[in-house]
């Protein structure tokens, strides 16, 4: 018998898959619609913050993006499942999703840009530059 090493991170997300799956059905249950939170990948550099999403035929125009103040929204909606078919399996999320994101430092508003190329969405938004790095020469006298 083989020895299977137990690994924390992988059981919690088995266990968050898991209820989004529950609340989700639960959702449907009440007729209410379930609203999914976006999984993010967000790295910043010395000029900007960049915030990754991936969006499966999602359209581009459908994606709504905000910023108010230090807060990031991103919110849609994923095409629902076919109708007339008899799903054999049917794991993939269907319906609205949204996420907000707390940015730790201020944005250069005028030059946010966001692009989506092949189902992922790419967010840059430059730091403004009070809050960039500066470089401070010493001189000798």
């Amino acid at each position: 018998m083989g020895m299977t090493t137990w690994n924390p991170v992988r059981e919690m997300r088995a266990i968050n898959e898991a209820m989004n799956r529950y609340m989700a059905r639960q959702g449907e249950a009440n007729h209410r619609p379930a609203v999914a939170t976006l999984p993010l990948d967000a790295y910043s550099t010395e000029d900007e913050i960049v915030v990754l999403a991936t969006l499966p035929g999602v359209d581009p125009e459908a994606v709504s993006i905000s910023l108010e103040g230090d807060t990031l929204t991103i919110e849609g909606e994923i095409p629902g499942q076919l109708e007339n078919v008899d799903y054999q399996l049917a794991e993939r999320f269907h319906g609205k999703f949204r996420r907000t994101l707390r940015l730790n430092v201020p944005v250069e508003l005028s030059g946010i840009t966001a692009t989506s190329e092949n189902g992922v969405l790419t967010l840059t938004l430059p730091k403004a530059e009070e809050v960039k790095p500066k470089q401070i020469k010493v001189s000798a006298n």
